[in-house]
């Protein structure tokens, strides 16, 4: 009888092992996830630092942010949709900086019956947190420059449009405070590792309760 407890015994510890392996390294992976996305709350709520455009870099994505400039009135409306309003258009601008740079900035969101409302411009005094934004892809369509209508923000196409440095600042504040809805920088990371964790170790419990279930039906066959 011990020699047909051998394979399911091994195979059971095997499988649990295994099992619990996973488990263990999702858990790993949530304090991994965990921690970056704190980091990146950190530095989306941080106390705004005075915008240098020659020493920014991509590293410095979601950095908080203060500058004083003139919003031209160039836009780029940008296809998107609230929860409880409905579709409507993210406005991006340029923004003409003191020393004469231009960069880019998000105001926010405008209803789609505003889409082609004059909105203020001039000089203006923003928070808001840098951002690299390429959200197209093979399936995104192209955008129709004849209606002026994006359907997702690509740093690089946007700020060869608009004749600007490849910088975006995601307006949290304006002063003095505009139409469009500021839309604050938002965390585009999943964080499902604790439900991962969770499947595994089940898996794991459910491979155990097998393998008793198979053990005891063969020593009882044998008893």
């Amino acid at each position: 009888m011990l020699k047909k407890l051998v394979f399911p015994i091994s195979f059971g510890v095997f499988g649990v092992v295994v099992l619990c392996s996973l488990g263990t390294w999702q858990l790993q992976r949530l304090e991994w996830k965990t921690a970056i996305l704190t980091n990146i709350e950190q530095r989306i709520s941080a106390d705004p630092a005075e915008l240098i455009p020659p020493l920014i870099q991509e590293k410095d994505q979601y950095r908080s942010v203060v500058l004083t400039g003139d919003i031209q009135a160039q836009e780029i409306h940008v296809l998107t949709s609230l929860k409880n309003i409905g579709p409507g258009f993210l406005i991006i601008s340029p923004l003409e900086l003191p020393d004469g740079k231009l960069i880019m900035v998000d105001r926010g969101f405008v209803p789609e019956k505003e889409k082609n409302l004059i909105r203020s411009i001039g000089r203006t005094k923003i928070i808001g947190n840098l951002l690299w934004p390429n959200e197209i892809d093979s399936f995104i369509p192209a955008p129709n420059m004849q209606k002026n209508i994006w359907f997702g923000r690509d740093l690089t196409k946007m700020a060869e449009y608009l004749g600007t440095d490849p910088i975006l600042v995601v307006v949290r504040n304006m002063d003095p405070v505009g139409k469009p809805l500021p839309q604050r920088v938002g965390v585009q990371l999943s964080n499902n590792h604790l439900n991962y964790s969770i499947t595994w170790f089940s898996l794991a419990c459910v491979w155990f309760g097998m393998t008793s279930l198979l053990v005891y039906r063969i020593k009882k066959s044998n008893a």
